[in-house]
């Protein structure tokens, strides 16, 4: 009940960007990266695709038997537009070009793995709900930074630098959707009482890149001492530190 109350939310959100595509694109390929059930892309397909003259919705989902699940569903509904994959998302077959990429709660790297299918095939907007980060967390434990005394004592006990590794995570991950030129906007899906995973990042790609908000975004991952997968399969490294004369 709780994850539905969230995608019905997200739908409202979600609106301007799905009518956006439909009104710009004839036969616009909609992505749910790590669909799960698939809730998200039944109710979507059915508000906005099932009217619709154009329009093809894909599910990628690692866990085969959710996706056979889904996809009988679809069968029964008539819902002959949605396609199913059962793949690990950094390993899935991408449609050459996509226009909106969505994924909500897709726990760790996957998120990273959702947004760079939305940055290498060129999707007009995004839209993530990450679930848990751990991969920054360790970095930071494993990699002592060279930022001042006061700033690491954010992260030098395990609960904090948790939740510093998963706000950070989130930092970075809206950066570079502005480094790849989206225009990014970062709010609450939902209110702490139905999830306390309710952080929310959508972008609108306005331009092919933006080279002042990839330097501070090389920036912050030099200062932090850490590189995601989000930024190292794009190949944004961070900044060489100089030594003071």
């Amino acid at each position: 009940m709780r994850k539905l109350k969230q995608v019905n939310h997200l739908m409202g959100l979600l609106r301007p960007a799905v009518e956006d595509i439909l009104a710009r694109h004839p036969s616009p390929v909609l992505v749910d990266a790590g669909s799960g059930n698939a809730y998200l892309g039944f109710i979507l397909y059915e508000l906005f695709l099932k009217e619709a003259a154009g329009g093809t919705l894909l599910s990628i989902e690692g866990r085969p038997e959710l996706t056979e699940r889904a996809k009988e569903r679809a069968q029964r509904l008539g819902f002959t537009r949605m396609e199913f994959q059962t793949a690990h998302l950094d390993a899935a077959t991408w449609p050459e070009r996509v226009h909106l990429v969505m994924a909500l709660h897709a726990c760790d790297t996957a998120t990273d793995d959702a947004l760079v299918g939305a940055i290498q095939h060129g999707a007009d907007h995004v839209a993530v709900v990450p679930c848990c980060q751990a991969e920054v967390a360790a970095q930071l434990k494993g990699k002592r930074p060279e930022v001042e005394t006061s700033l690491g004592m954010l992260f030098q006990h395990p609960w904090h630098r948790r939740e510093f590794g998963s706000h950070l995570t989130n930092v970075i991950r809206a950066m570079t959707l502005e480094a790849f030129g989206y225009q990014v906007t970062v709010t609450e899906l939902t209110g702490w009482e139905h999830s306390l995973k309710n952080e929310l990042i959508l972008g609108r790609r306005v331009h092919r890149e933006n080279r002042p908000a990839r330097l501070k975004l090389e920036a912050l991952l030099s200062s932090f001492g850490v590189q995601p997968k989000l930024t190292r399969v794009l190949g944004v490294t961070p900044a060489t530190r100089t030594s003071p004369a």
